[in-house]
């Protein structure tokens, strides 16, 4: 009888630790390299919000901002070892990974407008651009926006002669590094989190970026001048382990979807007024000397820039570079 009742109490205990197993979150690493105060910060933490409210707690979303947890360099591969789940790397950063065509989002002056840019991300080019990272153990979600690039540095930059000699920090991108080239500078690829001390240092002149991200990194403090040149974009993409995201169950698949689509609508909302407030607090501030390039300016830089379109095309692919153009004379521009 005293067996018997072993039998029955170590069958609860065994019975009760498989439920409590059951009930475990699912843990989604979310790492990101930029602040939690830009549009990709605070879309990482509405997904989080959204990913847990829709599951009702049985996901468990785990944001890791600032490269607290990966850097640049270190958080691609960090993904398809399964050690984070979830990233959103600048869309320059496929280039390493064999997937050169994520490039032609690099290229200078290619969207005209966000209406273009949207009709890209949003539509076939969009998915097939996904496509291609499924072979690498990486599904694609969201792309999410942050916005046009500026230029700083500690001289002004109003020509493109303005460049000759500088060493203008970049992602590791092929594009980049032929843009700055054609500028005459000397380009430096850095990871993100060390910019703001090589500027400061003198190790780099200048850079590129959102003002979002020159302000919450305060690289506007170590930078004399700022050229409102709206050249290039930076966007991202959502992206996961595809073999973790694969084996999730079919409900809780469906549920992170629809949050991820929530959460794209509000990054995506907020781009262009976050870097707007940006950019007035980077002029409120008083370190910097802000200026916006002319009609006659920006046709001089547009001049000197689009020679990289037909000096990738190879890299990239003429078809798609192609593609992408067409959507903009859809829309009237030229």
């Amino acid at each position: 009888m005293k067996l018997n009742k072993l039998h029955a109490a170590l069958f609860a205990a065994l019975i009760a630790s498989g439920s409590a197993f059951a009930q475990s979150p699912i843990v989604i690493k979310f790492s990101h390299v930029v602040a939690n105060d830009t549009p990709k910060g605070k879309g990482a933490v509405r997904f989080k919000e959204l990913a847990e409210k829709a599951t009702n707690g049985r996901v468990k979303v785990e944001v890791y901002p600032n490269s607290t947890l990966y850097k640049d360099k270190e958080e691609l591969e960090a993904l398809q070892l399964g050690s984070v789940q979830m990233l959103a790397p600048s869309l320059a950063k496929f280039g390493p990974l064999g997937v050169k065509e994520f490039e032609v989002f690099d290229l200078p002056y290619i969207f005209p407008s966000r209406e273009v840019l949207y009709r890209v991300t949003e539509g076939p080019i969009g998915k097939s651009l996904f496509k291609k990272l499924e072979s690498k153990g990486i599904s694609g979600l969201a792309y999410w926006d942050n916005g046009f690039k500026d230029m700083t540095a500690n001289k002004p930059l109003h020509k493109p002669a303005d460049f000759r000699g500088l060493k203008m920090r970049i992602q590791s991108s092929k594009v980049l590094d032929a843009q700055f080239r054609a500028l005459g500078a000397n380009p430096q690829v850095m990871a993100f989190s060390e910019v703001y001390q090589a500027l400061q240092t003198g190790v780099v002149d200048g850079t590129e970026n959102t003002p979002s991200n020159i302000y919450t990194q305060k690289m506007h403090e170590v930078q004399s001048n700022m050229t409102v040149s709206k050249h290039g974009y930076i966007g991202y993409a959502v992206i996961v382990n595809k073999k973790f995201w694969d084996g999730l169950p079919p409900d809780i698949r469906t549920a992170l979807e629809g949050a991820m689509k929530d959460a794209t609508k509000y990054t995506n909302a907020i781009a262009q007024q976050e870097n707007e407030q940006a950019l007035e607090n980077i002029k409120k501030a008083g370190k910097t000397n802000v200026y916006v390039l002319n009609d006659n300016e920006r046709a001089e830089w547009r001049k000197a820039l689009l020679p990289v379109q037909t000096q990738m095309a190879d890299r990239i692919g003429k078809d798609l570079i192609n593609a992408v153009n067409k959507e903009s004379a859809a829309l009237g521009y030229k």
